[in-house]
């Protein structure tokens, strides 16, 4: 065979974000502040458990759809934090992190040719999953005098007949942007209007500093047209676990079961009975995480306002985007450049999408003492470029 590999596969580009990760592994006296990771260890009662777990042999396969008392704790949690009233034994799928769950909603809802609208700046994957899927991704490119949300006139721009599903990826990676109950409200109507389902990536959903978050699936009329997506990777600092979860219509979820069932079979078994904890008895630890996380939100942007660096400010996730764009260099060049000379490693904006081109990722899952040196050595590197 001449031509062993997928066309649809090779002409997809890797991970922007891995690159610099792996460059500054190999560099001494660098930090990285690229990787969007919780630098908190698992709480110890969570990892207990699934030490517990162990212990007991627990560690045979669980049903397809995950152990029901988890998807019974995931159903509580959607119930006490958004209002929404999920059945556990239907609207609910356990999966290998959220990643897999995109990846399979995507399928399960997609024909091939049905267009897929994609907010950019997003995270990775959702355009390589669209385009595995079958999907034509059709981005809409998100402004920062909008605080990089999405407006109505924006998306109704976007939509045709062929229009099959929104990815609503709010709280956001990697601009921080969040999107508050106005602003659903008009996406919403627009969905019911136009009969577009949609699906909602809530993974930072705990991690906002402005307000509790809401979902789009609480909003009267889009439980029915909503995957929502969630996991306990970047709330629980339960990373390392590749846990996550999707709640929705059930014959949207008995769908993306079938494929899970033939790829995965289940998520790992002792994760999920750490999570149960998580969700059970985890609530202290997400408050602690998340205070910590918006004290070096407020530090980066005092930073950023005392070098004169341009930066809307965040309320979600734990990513600042501040523009560079001043310095008429690429993102990726500027962040080799940081790189080379600061010995600090950020991911290009341009990662996430054309539309971030001109900006870079930083995140504070990282301590407040490797975020004040890694200002420094940015300070002085920008003082350096205006010089």
């Amino acid at each position: 065979m001449t031509k062993p590999l997928s066309t649809k596969v090779e002409n997809i580009k890797p991970s922007g974000i891995r690159k610099f990760f792996d460059l500054v592994s190999e560099m001494k006296d660098a930090i990285s502040l690229g990787v969007g990771e919780p630098d908190f260890d698992t709480p110890w009662h969570i990892r207990d458990e699934g030490i517990y777990a162990l212990e007991k042999g627990k560690t045979f396969y669980t049903s397809n759809s995950g152990l029901k008392a988890l998807r019974v704790e995931i159903s509580n949690y959607q119930k006490r934090t958004q209002g929404i009233d999920y059945d556990p034994m239907s609207e609910i799928l356990v999966t290998v992190g959220g990643s897999e769950a995109i990846d399979i909603g995507l399928r399960a809802l997609v024909n091939s040719g049905d267009e897929v609208i994609i907010p950019q700046p997003s995270y990775v994957s959702y355009l390589p999953c669209a385009i595995l899927a079958g999907a034509n991704p059709i981005v809409i490119n998100l402004k920062e005098e909008n605080n990089f949300k999405l407006t109505e006139e924006e998306l109704l721009s976007a939509i045709t007949d062929r229009t099959k599903l929104l990815i609503l990826p709010f709280p956001n990676n990697p601009t921080g942007a969040i999107l508050e109950k106005d602003d659903l409200e008009k996406i919403a109507r627009i969905c019911i209007e136009k009969d577009i389902y949609v699906m909602s990536d809530e993974i930072y959903s705990a991690l906002t500093y402005k307000g509790e978050h809401i979902s789009i699936a609480s909003i009267e009329g889009m439980k029915e047209r909503t995957i929502l997506i969630n996991g306990f990777s970047k709330a629980y600092a339960m990373t390392g676990w590749r846990l996550g979860y999707a709640c929705g219509p059930s014959k949207i979820i008995k769908q993306m079961t079938k494929i899970h069932q033939f790829a995965i079979m289940c998520a790992p078994t002792t994760s999920q009975y750490a999570a149960i904890e998580a969700l059970k008895n985890g609530d202290d630890d997400v408050t602690m995480m998340r205070e910590a996380y918006n004290e070096r939100r407020r530090f980066l942007m005092d930073e950023f306002k005392n070098m004169n660096l341009k930066c809307f400010e965040p309320f979600g996730a734990f990513y600042v985007f501040p523009c560079i764009k001043e310095f008429g260099m690429t993102s990726e060049e500027f962040a080799m450049k940081f790189l080379e000379e600061g010995r600090v490693a950020v991911v290009p904006g341009s990662a996430f999408g054309e539309s971030g081109e001109g900006y870079l990722r930083i995140s504070y899952a990282y301590s407040i003492e490797n975020l004040k040196i890694a200002m420094e050595r940015l300070k002085k590197f920008v003082d350096k470029l205006r010089n």
